[in-house]
């Protein structure tokens, strides 16, 4: 704790000497390892803060594709069956495509018209977006989004095009991780095996339910802190695997990463079921974790 107190007074106003941010990011590292300074939620917080100047607005954008929007020609109960159907309180509004977004749409704005009896008029009610670059950093977007008061801001390339969204959800989650409220989806993880031994399978799924194909996955002392197949994956990578990265457990099995962000892995596929059946007894000695392997083509998955 007095190490940490003597960089930190390093940085206070009136001091001279400098604190590299690799010095901190050292200091967090070194925390949790000796348990003293920080607990682990507490390190893993200000590691993501500091993380946020490396992080750019396209590693965290939602992507073209999967942006949820309605056209300024659809009728209110088309907008607000969308805007329910997707859970979504903002989308953007567009002229014919994604290319000409006119505004930001808030359903409290047409809710209130509606429950006011008036006509509802979507031009009326639209709010001017915030356009910023792929490149942009995750750090200076939420100090903007902040200070304009701003839930979201579309992505575009340099010829106007968009390339993507993001909601101030989005960074926030960057910081403190996934959020889930109430209304998000909590339905059954997607776990597809296939005959051939390998399976399609979400990073939420419980890792009792693959254990149940596999046996034992874990050790004991692992158990308290490892639940969900993506936190397996993660531990065994020590980080979070990017999209096509293939991680191997001690025991044969295979982990594909089908999708992911910067803080999580979403969906995996899953290679070996058919060789795997041991217990618990039968783990081996953990080994380093190997570079990934480039994932296969599409034609031999």
């Amino acid at each position: 704790m007095q190490k940490f107190k003597s960089l930190m007074m390093s940085i206070w106003p009136g001091h001279s000497t400098s604190l590299a941010r690799e010095q901190i990011t050292e200091l967090l590292e070194e925390s949790i390892r000796d348990t003293v300074t920080f607990d682990s939620h507490e390190s893993m917080l200000l590691k993501n803060i500091l993380g946020l100047r490396d992080i750019a607005a396209t590693d965290v954008m939602v992507p073209r594709a999967d942006i949820v929007s309605v056209d300024i020609n659809d009728g209110v109960d088309v907008v607000m069956g969308l805007m329910v159907a997707a859970n979504h309180s903002r989308v953007p509004v567009t002229r014919g495509s994604l290319d000409d977004v006119v505004g930001i749409l808030h359903i409290k704005d047409v809710a209130r018209c509606l429950h006011e009896n008036n006509t509802v008029d979507l031009m009326s009610m639209l709010r001017q977006p915030i356009y910023i670059s792929p490149t942009m950093r995750t750090m200076d977007l939420l100090q903007e989004m902040r200070l304009k008061r701003l839930h979201l801001a579309l992505v575009v390339d340099e010829y106007g095009g968009t390339d993507g969204l993001i909601r101030i959800e989005d960074l926030v989650e960057e910081i403190v991780g996934e959020i889930n409220d109430e209304h998000d989806d909590d339905t059954s993880p997607i776990f597809d095996v296939n005959g051939d031994g390998t399976a399609l399978a979400e990073a939420r799924l419980e890792i009792e339910q693959l254990e149940a194909h596999t046996g034992s996955l874990l050790e004991d002392e692992d158990r308290d802190e490892i639940d969900t197949l993506g936190g397996l994956v993660i531990s065994l990578a020590g980080r979070v695997p990017g999209r096509g990265e293939i991680v191997r457990h001690p025991l044969g099995v295979e982990f594909e990463v089908l999708e992911s962000n910067p803080r999580q892995v979403n969906l995996l596929k899953v290679r070996g079921l058919d060789r795997i059946s041991v217990s618990a007894d039968a783990l081996p000695d953990k080994t380093p974790y190997q570079a990934p392997d480039k994932a296969p083509d599409k034609a031999d998955a």
